[in-house]
């Protein structure tokens, strides 16, 4: 089976102005996807960024690192909590995918430059056969180096580039959510 990794879906990300995110309907298209993957019993990894700097929004306690509503674990699924932007550091999640035979990922979740690109380039990087989902992820508008402004949609489409044939394959929601679609068809075997 495929593991569905949900990256930092946590009430603090919902709080930065929609101006300045892309990809709006993000948390309900993981939402989608996560049924799915309910349904269907299939393996779930909920990610949690707890910080190490006090006073951020997702310090132990706060109320920004609780999970999002429509988002929140079920008791019998794995959650990993991290440091760092990569959910495979000083995690064991590497451990708990060898352990139950997984070899593929599926990762959606916020930023797309930032916990998902880390992740999915570390889940490449390990043989895990990694899908990251366009329409599942979003990011924020930020300053490139040169200083020049830049989109959130132009950082999310950046993110992807670096990503797509290189260390995970980048799909949409819908090629997952098709009936009968199996997420390892031959089509997406590399």
């Amino acid at each position: 089976m495929t593991t569905l990794l949900i990256i930092d879906m946590q009430v603090g990300m919902s709080w930065p102005e929609p101006a300045v995110r892309n990809n709006h309907q993000a948390e309900h298209n993981i939402e989608k996807l996560l049924n799915t993957w309910r349904a269907r019993k299939a393996p779930v990894v909920h990610v949690r960024h707890i910080s190490r700097t006090p006073g951020s929004p997702f310090w132990p306690g706060q109320p920004g690192v609780e999970f999002q509503p429509a988002l929140v674990p079920l008791a019998h699924e794995h959650v990993v909590e991290k440091n760092v932007p990569d959910a495979f550091i000083n995690t064991g999640l590497e451990r708990w995918l060898h352990a139950r035979g997984e070899s593929s990922v599926v990762i959606v979740g916020v930023s797309t430059n930032n916990s998902v690109e880390n992740t999915a380039r570390t889940a490449g990087n390990l043989g895990f056969k990694t899908f990251v989902v366009s329409d599942c992820t979003f990011s924020f508008a930020k300053a490139d180096f040169n200083g020049a402004q830049r989109t959130a949609d132009e950082v999310h489409a950046m993110a992807l580039a670096n990503l797509d044939g290189e260390y995970a394959t980048v799909i949409r929601s819908q090629d997952l959510l098709k009936p009968g679609r199996q997420l390892l068809s031959e089509e997406y075997k590399s």
